[in-house]
């Protein structure tokens, strides 16, 4: 696993620590200045462990940088109707800068229709039609937390994109997609060519080997293996999954899409999994909360 001259481990967790440091200090600006601190709701709709420790996760964060947060908890059997209801509430509360839903919804509630009647000055999740459509038209946007977060990655550790062939494997809404647009647009990041690919490209192998960052969100556990990336790749690994590890006291170990320990030798930077893309998440919503709550998008 010998890394070569320059190699960067790109490291989420210390960024996004950086990050919450400069939320800190904003918010205790805005105090000074008699102002309200920002302020996120949060709906979590039945009793999904995974979704309860990603908002617990979430209200910890607002705490730490000095948000006021509130949290919703409605039942699984909830009508669509009724959280509409409450989506509206929040909405028309001018003491809450930004809102989120956390997903998954059982299958009663239409996502689309909750997404929708999230009002865009709120919607620091990034996901309603109003932001992704100024995302792509490069207007200022709430953009969606994962994208942004690999954005602030490869500003903090100053990776050159500009004229680059950037390949994204995986087209999901809530991050493929944003992030081949985000990688091609006008901008630092930015200015690259951009391949989106996905489960029915063909030639998929040949086009990841001309890859000169590589984005992957697949969803499938060591997809990309070290044959696949070029020498001075740089690597983003998006995936999160656990695997069974008897060696572990937890009995399992967490592993992205890309088979680390293969490509770190030929990558001249990569995120590990876990500690790299994950702790930035939560860092963006933060900041999308702030400039919702500073009036910085829709003005």
């Amino acid at each position: 696993m010998e890394q070569k001259e320059g190699f960067i481990k790109i490291d989420g967790k210390k960024i996004s620590s950086t990050i919450k440091e400069e939320i800190a200090a904003e918010v205790a600006l805005m105090k000074g200045e008699g102002k309200r601190s920002p302020h996120l709701a949060a709906i979590l709709v039945g009793n999904d462990g995974a979704s309860q420790t990603y908002v617990a996760a979430k209200v910890k964060a607002c705490e730490q940088v000095g948000f006021e947060s509130t949290l919703v908890r409605m039942e699984e059997t909830v009508s669509e109707e009724q959280l509409l209801e409450e989506v509206e509430k929040i909405n028309a509360n001018p003491e809450i800068d930004g809102l989120i839903v956390q997903l998954p919804l059982p299958k009663q509630i239409s996502v689309e229709k909750v997404t929708a009647k999230i009002r865009p000055e709120k919607d620091v999740d990034g996901f309603t039609p109003a932001n992704v459509g100024r995302m792509t038209l490069g207007w200022p946007a709430y953009i969606s937390a994962t994208p942004n977060g690999i954005v602030q990655l490869l500003k903090r550790y100053e990776i050159e994109t500009s004229g680059k062939h950037c390949v994204v494997i995986g087209r999901s809404h809530i991050v493929g997609s944003p992030m081949s647009i985000l990688m091609a647009r006008n901008d630092y990041p930015g200015n690259c060519t951009v391949t989106l690919t996905h489960s029915r490209t063909q030639n998929l192998r040949e086009i990841v080997q001309s890859a000169d960052i590589l984005i992957v969100a697949i969803g499938k556990a060591g997809f990309v293996t070290g044959d696949m990336v070029k020498e001075g790749a740089v690597v983003i690994d998006v995936g999160i999954h656990r695997i069974p590890d008897d060696s572990k006291k937890s009995g399992f170990r967490l592993v992205g899409d890309v088979k680390y320990d293969e490509v770190v030798s030929k990558a001249a930077a990569i995120t590990p999994v876990p500690g790299g893309v994950g702790p930035m998440t939560i860092a963006s919503l933060l900041y999308n909360t702030l400039l919702a709550a500073q009036g910085k998008i829709y003005q």
